[in-house]
Formats: C-alpha cells, sequence, structure tokens
C-alpha cells in the first residue's frame, strides 16, 4: 500500500536483476563495515544472506544482511550509528515483525541494503542461513527459485509484501527438506 508521505525507496517496484559477480565482494565490503559499525552491539559475525549472497542467483540487487544482538532494544541506538552512511530503521509497525528490527540502506532514493537484526536465540537466524547454504550446494534448487522469484516479480511488482510472502511455500519447502 503507497503513501505519497513515504519515501521512494519505501514504495519502489520489486525488479528481479541478472546475477551481478561483483554481489560478493560488496557483500563482503559491507559485511566488514557493519560488523565495525556495530562492534558494540553485535554478538559474533554478521551474515550476507539473501539472493545476492549466492552466487550466479538472480535477484533485487539489493544485499541482504542479518546481525545477532543480545537485545532488539538496541535498534535506536544502532540507528543512530549507522545513519550517517544512509541506513534507516523502519518502524516494527511497518515491517509486521516483531521478532526483528528491519533497517534500509538507501543510496540514490533506492535500496542498496537490509540489515535485519535478531536476537540470539531467533530460529529464523538459522533458517536464513540454512536456506542461503541450501542455494549455494544445489544449483537446480537455486535456479528453481528465481524461476519462483521471476513469476512473482511479473505479478507482484509492485506489492513487495506479497512478492516476499509468495516465497514463502518454497522457503518453507526447502527447510523442510534439511
Amino acid at each position: 500500500m503507497a503513501s505519497a508521505k513515504w519515501p521512494v525507496w519505501a514504495t519502489e517496484r520489486v525488479e528481479i536483476a541478472v546475477p551481478r559477480s561483483d554481489w560478493s565482494a560488496r557483500g563482503e565490503r559491507e559485511r566488514e563495515a557493519l560488523e565495525a559499525a556495530l562492534a558494540a552491539w553485535v554478538l559474533g559475525r554478521v551474515e550476507h544472506v539473501g539472493s545476492t549472497a549466492v552466487p550466479g542467483l538472480a535477484a533485487k540487487p539489493i544485499l541482504d544482511f542479518q546481525a545477532r544482538v543480545a537485545d532488539l532494544g538496541c535498534a535506536p541506538r544502532i540507528a543512530a550509528a549507522l545513519a550517517d552512511q544512509g541506513w534507516h530503521l523502519v518502524p516494527v509497525e511497518l515491517n509486521g515483525r516483531d521478532w526483528e528490527r528491519f533497517f534500509v540502506r538507501v543510496a540514490h532514493d533506492r535500496r542498496a541494503a537490509h540489515l535485519h537484526l535478531l536476537e540470539a536465540d531467533a530460529r529464523q537466524w538459522g533458517e536464513r542461513l540454512a536456506f542461503r547454504d541450501a542455494l549455494r550446494a544445489e544449483p537446480a534448487l537455486a535456479r528453481a527459485y528465481a524461476a519462483v522469484k521471476a513469476d512473482l516479480a511479473a505479478r507482484y511488482a509492485d506489492d513487495r509484501e506479497a512478492y516476499t510472502r509468495g516465497k514463502a511455500d518454497f522457503i518453507r519447502g526447502v527447510l523442510g527438506t534439511r
């Protein structure tokens, strides 16, 4: 649901890009920068997740990361620490996931990266890593996922939430086999 009050990046269309060979290197640089900026809060390694973390997989050209924290209450302090780098904390009411805090890094009025803060014991931490690793390990599975995403992007280009919901059954199917 679009609103004239929202920034451009909040309602941008879902567009799948051909795989870029630099996503991995860009992901590593961004991951290292996030670890340095969030050292006071993050428990362990920041992880590059999502489709850009899978070599050769078509994806929205947005790098996704996840980081573990002891308590999600640190999100406002993290927002302040990341603000000068173009990061925005998305209100929980808009994200709709009370189990995470979601940040978007914006460049040129477009989403460039996402950061998902999760508490240390959140089950989603392991699920995202397991899904990423399954796609990395099984090229046929990654191709099937690419086809699902392309179909959903064509149907829901103007509805990011519907696009995301549409991937859920595929993801659950993969995780159910692990």
